[in-house]
């Protein structure tokens, strides 16, 4: 009912910058918090960032000060801004949605299918 797309990952050369943003389509009514979540080869997924409807932000500890995450209501469309990346940040990264569709009683989770961030050192 909700496809959520990402795009922008590819490889980067540490220190370097990537941004990344993922577009919400289908029978949309609304979407409320919008995510970005990360999985490094043999580690659990982890919140990277998330951002609520109406813009506040919260980020994990490692990506403060270099990560931003911001989102355009209009276009369904969550971005993240990765500066200062380092080789510990190389993951498949998510893109995640809490959205009501058409139809539907409440709220869903949602995810993408990932894009692959590489930082070399």
């Amino acid at each position: 009912q909700v496809q959520l797309v990402e795009s922008g990952g590819g490889l980067v050369q540490a220190g370097g910058s990537l941004g990344l943003s993922c577009a919400a389509s289908g029978r949309i009514f609304r979407i409320n918090t919008m995510a970005w979540y990360r999985q490094a080869p043999g580690k659990q997924r982890e919140l990277v960032a998330n951002i609520t409807r109406g813009g506040n932000t919260n980020y994990v500890d490692s990506g403060k000060g270099r990560f931003t995450i911001s989102r355009d209501n209009a276009k369904n469309t969550v971005y993240l801004q990765m500066t200062s990346l380092k080789p510990e940040d190389t993951a498949v990264y998510y893109c995640n949605a809490d959205a009501i569709s058409i139809g539907s009683l409440g709220s869903m989770t949602y995810w993408g299918k990932g894009t692959l961030v590489t930082v070399s050192s």
